[in-house]
């Protein structure tokens, strides 16, 4: 497992992909810190970043290593390799590496930035984010044999977790507005990884404030220290539901 892993590790550091995904958010990064006086913008600036192509970035790039690397995956089940090992060491390495490129990109900047507690908040919210969408990314891949399929269903999904849930989200609101439906709405942005992402960043730096009633209540929940642990296992579910039912069928699989 260990050598799968480190094989599958310095590979994609060593793609020209990913090598640029680290050089564009490092340049975002730094630009935006140091052209911004009010760090608080800054932090908005960079989540946008970090909801928004760090996920896509994630998922595309994930679903298409695995299908680019459907040869060597053959080669390594015909060796006698447990299907878990084999599997469990894809999954590490795409994420270590990712996650190296995101730490590389944003969170050295941020660090420099911002206090260390926010400045933690911010990356363990792009690292969770990277592995979720890594995960879900080798689920499509398991589930569509044909390559185009397999994109287009990550896409599909990126496209709904980012921005058509939140639309749908405010469309629930603005329909029942005349109710109270503050508690139903926290509870819809906790299913969502992403939501609970930006909810975790947002109170960091204190925006909930102008939210409301609704911000008060986003802060009563997720703003204590069982708020974050609930918040994380709540995105550990999202990392882990996807994993094994990938692992599940891989093992099951016919290659």
């Amino acid at each position: 497992m260990k050598g799968i892993s480190t094989f599958i590790i310095t590979d994609i550091l060593k793609n020209r992909i990913v090598l640029l995904y680290t050089l564009v958010l490092c340049g975002f990064s730094w630009s935006i810190f140091s052209l911004e006086d009010n760090v608080s913008k800054g932090i908005l600036s960079m989540l946008n970043i970090i909801l928004l192509i760090v996920p896509l970035v994630s998922i595309i790039f994930a679903n298409i290593y695995m299908y680019n690397s459907t040869e060597f995956i053959e080669l390594l089940v015909s060796q006698p390799v447990k299907r878990s090992s084999i599997w469990s060491s894809l999954f590490f390495g795409l994420t270590v590496a990712l996650n190296a490129a995101f730490f590389i990109g944003i969170g050295i900047p941020v660090l420099v930035f911002i206090t260390p507690i926010t400045a933690l908040v911010v990356i363990l919210a792009g690292i969770l984010l990277t592995t979720v969408f890594v995960s879900i990314a080798m689920l499509c891949f398991i589930l569509m044999r044909d390559k185009a399929k397999g994109i287009g269903l990550s896409i599909m999904i990126w496209l709904f977790l980012s921005l058509m849930y939140d639309g749908l989200v405010l469309f629930f609101m603005f329909q029942y507005a005349d109710y109270p439906i503050e508690k139903i709405m926290v509870l819809l942005s906790a299913i969502n990884p992403v939501d609970l992402a930006r909810i975790q960043v947002l109170l960091q730096i204190d925006v909930a404030a102008l939210m409301g009633y609704t911000g008060a209540i986003f802060k009563k929940l997720f703003g204590t220290h069982l708020g974050y642990l609930t918040s994380l296992l709540l995105i550990s579910f999202w990392i882990l539901c996807p994993y094994f039912f990938s692992l599940r069928l891989f093992k099951k699989k016919d290659l």
